[in-house]
């Protein structure tokens, strides 16, 4: 059941989600995954899943994290994971039957979605909350289906230049590119709650309390070789949305440039880390 809001709201994330960008997640899930595992863990272990508790992963993609936490759940609990895009919830269902999990899956919008009051105990998302076009009217439709002692774990990135792995290709095709507008850094996107104080009040004005930010740096391997880490640079992220409608001349020098500054980052192994930096955000009902 929804609620009467917007029927447009988030309706361009729903487009690109169910389009391009969610079938490009679905191609390059296991690798995404492997990247992404660390932040998985760091938010599970501040979220402490107890056994019985009724949990909610918000933006769960391709659902590694859902299944995670359905682990600590138990078949006395509940896990579900929701996401706006139909490829990826279907490719996590698929995930979710070959490992036996428990974990459920659903398409759709948290900001419109009726979960019931009282329905959770803990809300979690690992990257999939800075995405609303109105954050604070998501995050308060989410508060209402947590218990009164419910509580509410995320991650989220921190500023993008504290982030190598989009950086840095950023850097090598700015020349090669036309001139990008200043974007709105509050804008639905990968940086939209970089700013701490910024994500304190929205979730403060969603009626959260005891909200506390954790830095966490992490070495990111974005690619066992040079070819997958730059596979995954044009195709994935800031880069590939800036690129997508350039002639293909442009694009071949943009590959070259960012090829060049991938291999700055070798490690003996041929693999390529870059640093990372992200928040976990953690708040009370």
């Amino acid at each position: 059941m929804s609620n009467p809001k917007s029927a447009t709201a988030n309706a361009e994330q729903s487009e690109a989600w169910n389009g391009t960008t969610g079938i490009k997640w679905v191609r390059f899930q296991d690798r995404l995954d492997r990247m992404l595992a660390p932040f998985g863990d760091a938010l599970l272990a501040k979220a402490a899943i107890k056994s019985g508790e009724r949990v909610l992963d918000i933006g769960c993609g391709c659902g590694a994290t859902t299944i995670e936490a359905a682990k600590f759940t138990g078949s006395s609990g509940r896990t579900l994971g929701i996401d706006l895009s139909a490829p990826m919830t279907a490719h996590a269902r698929d995930l979710a039957t070959a490992a036996k999990s428990t974990a459920e899956f659903a398409v759709t919008d948290a900001f419109t979605h009726d979960f019931g009051k009282d329905s959770f105990d803990l809300l979690i998302s690992r990257f999939g909350v800075m995405f609303f076009d109105d954050p604070v009217g998501a995050f308060t439709n989410m508060r209402r289906a947590l218990t009164p002692q419910g509580r509410m774990v995320f991650i989220c990135w921190r500023p993008l230049p504290e982030n190598e792995w989009i950086s840095a290709p950023m850097r090598a095709a700015r020349s090669l590119i036309p001139p990008v507008p200043p974007a709105d850094p509050y804008a639905p996107g990968p940086g939209a709650f970089a700013e701490k104080e910024r994500v304190t009040s929205i979730l403060e004005k969603a009626d959260f309390k005891n909200v506390t930010h954790s830095a966490i740096d992490l070495p990111l391997s974005i690619g066992a070789s040079l070819d997958e880490a730059l596979e995954q640079s044009m195709e994935i992220g800031p880069l590939s949305r800036l690129i997508a409608d350039l002639d293909d001349t442009v694009k071949t020098n943009v590959r070259q440039a960012v090829r060049g500054e991938l291999a700055k980052y070798l490690t003996p192994d041929g693999s390529v880390i870059l640093s990372s930096a992200a928040w976990v955000v953690s708040a009370t009902v």
